[in-house]
């Protein structure tokens, strides 16, 4: 088990990423290292008020401890109360233009050390696209990028991770899906280390030609003050998901994490209303009708 070999490609993948990030948008990330006292530290890389991006965050982290927190323990008792490491490099985009979708991608790995010295590992991670305003092409491209990613390891993998992900990413309290889905997996440690770690370099390296065409599609799409109020109240589905559901960012709070680093994620303005529902016929209403439902778009 090479956790060395993990990191190094984790690290790569955070600069290949920002790198075509840049092109596309012309504005530069901002990068913030930064150390853990509980032990060791990572780096954030943001965009703000880009051209294209109105927010972006790709970030790396590298953390210890010793002992397990309960979130992550939590399918695991066994493990409770052991010494830990973590890393991963998690990125969440929201493009200014309404037209053009959310995104975000994980990629993850935990080592833990039983008392009898035994290291267990797993990995997790995955992406899922979130768009305001529908377009079948792009969630058909996003999915079949994704299934191409995993197709290599066997015809299996795809359904299971897009059920998982489709159950992950889904809020229980609005009864709806966060957006239109893609993959995630966890705890995956099976059949060995090598296969979980190139299974997981596969949906990490899929990631840009998933995403990229859709952007760059949708980027410049007229749009007015009806299609950019739509858009903030839906990222408000976004920062409920984060907060309530999410996993990763439950992990990070108990365990100490860095605040600004766990809450990258969330998209610069948003908003509310009560008990709003939009108007039949409208495109505002098409996203719920045909896209926030359950959908094998390959």
């Amino acid at each position: 088990m090479d956790s060395a070999a993990v990191k190094k490609f984790m690290l790569e993948l955070q600069d290949t990423i920002i790198a075509r990030f840049e092109q596309i948008d012309g504005g530069k990330f901002r990068r913030d290292s930064w150390d853990r006292a509980d032990g060791g530290g990572g780096n954030c890389c943001i965009i703000e008020e880009g051209n294209v991006l109105e927010r972006g965050g790709v970030a790396f982290s590298h953390v210890k401890g010793d002992k397990m927190p309960v979130s992550a323990t939590a399918h695991r008792p066994e493990l409770a109360g052991c010494s830990w490491e973590a890393m991963g490099v998690s990125l969440v985009l929201h493009p200014r233009n309404p037209y053009a979708p959310a995104t975000h991608m994980n990629v993850r790995m935990f080592m833990a050390k039983k008392p009898d010295g035994e290291t267990v590992f797993w990995f997790g991670g995955g992406t899922d696209l979130t768009p305001y305003y529908g377009f079948e092409e792009d969630a058909v491209h996003f999915h079949q990028t994704c299934k191409d990613a995993l197709d290599p390891f066997g015809a299996h993998l795809h359904p299971k991770f897009k059920k998982w992900c489709d159950e992950y990413f889904f809020l229980k309290h609005r009864n709806e899906p966060r957006g239109v889905g893609g993959i995630f997996f966890d705890d995956l440690s099976e059949p060995d280390f090598d296969t979980c770690f190139a299974i997981q370099q596969s949906v990490a390296n899929h990631f840009l030609p998933a995403y990229m065409p859709i952007l760059e599609c949708r980027k410049d799409t007229p749009y007015g003050e009806r299609e950019r109020d739509f858009q903030l109240y839906r990222r408000g589905r976004y920062v409920e998901f984060n907060l309530v559901i999410d996993r990763g960012t439950i992990f990070g709070l108990q365990s100490n994490g860095r605040t600004e680093s766990i809450l990258l994620s969330m998209p610069p303005l948003v908003k509310w209303r009560y008990d709003w529902h939009p108007e039949k016929g409208t495109p505002e209403a098409k996203l719920y009708e045909e896209f926030l439902v359950p959908k094998d778009w390959v």
